[in-house]
């Protein structure tokens, strides 16, 4: 069995994917190096599934490792990623947050009928879906914060919803009532997820993008003052 773990070096995170005869299926271009006997393979897709990668600006070009060594898969990053396992469980992952998985793990693409992600951005018009049994491995810009919905609906602004299992209702509409409320409010269009099953959310960014917030802003008002005496 492949050993995926996450590694830190000076608050950059990367995968390592340890390979002695297995397979690991990755996003296109996540591969920043790899180690060993290891052939790297890109499975030519259908007629249909090149048309969809066209309308969508997705990637369906998602190659896989085998053999023995070690796959290291990337950018480095000061956000985070999560190692998961999967048991015949069926998630959709916002735009950007699959890495790589198990062969046994069957990626797909879907679209977001909703509004805001028609027109509004926040969640991507396609999303990545995945399910089967083995390990996952996605992205968030900060620490994941697991919501456990029995029959009921939460409201999330932006991207800030992660991945949901698949069988959750999603759909996009504006917050408030009247049209004024809606844009006065500043929150405008939101994501609507219900039913039963689980929501992971990364609202809080790293501590890295934190603190450069924090430097930035600090940099920010020791600008203005001074542009102001001149």
């Amino acid at each position: 069995m492949a050993d995926y773990e996450i590694i830190n070096s000076e608050e950059l995170r990367m995968v390592k994917v340890t390979l002695n005869g297995e397979t690991v299926r990755a996003e296109g271009g996540a591969l920043h190096y790899m180690i060993g006997s290891i052939e790297m393979k890109t499975k030519r897709p259908s007629v249909g599934g090149f048309l969809k990668s066209l309308a969508t600006s997705e990637s369906i070009f998602r190659p896989t490792y085998t053999g023995t060594g070690e796959v290291f898969f990337g950018p480095p990053t000061f956000g985070e990623y999560h190692i998961m396992e999967l048991n015949g469980d069926s998630l959709v992952l916002d735009k950007g947050a699959y890495i790589c998985s198990s062969e046994g793990i069957e990626v797909g693409i879907m679209r977001n009928k909703g509004l805001k992600s028609m027109a509004f951005g926040g969640e991507g018009i396609w999303q990545t879906t995945v399910s089967g049994t083995g390990t996952l491995v996605y992205y968030s810009q900060g620490p994941i914060q697991e919501i456990n919905l029995q029959n009921t609906t939460i409201t999330v602004d932006g991207n800030f919803a992660v991945a949901r299992d698949a069988s959750l209702h999603y759909k996009t509409e504006m917050l408030g009532k009247g049209l004024m409320s809606k844009f006065a409010g500043g929150e405008g269009f939101v994501n609507i997820i219900s039913g039963t099953g689980k929501v992971y959310l990364s609202p809080i960014p790293s501590r890295f993008n934190n603190l450069a917030s924090r430097v930035i802003g600090d940099t920010i008002s020791g600008i203005i003052p001074f542009m102001g005496n001149n």
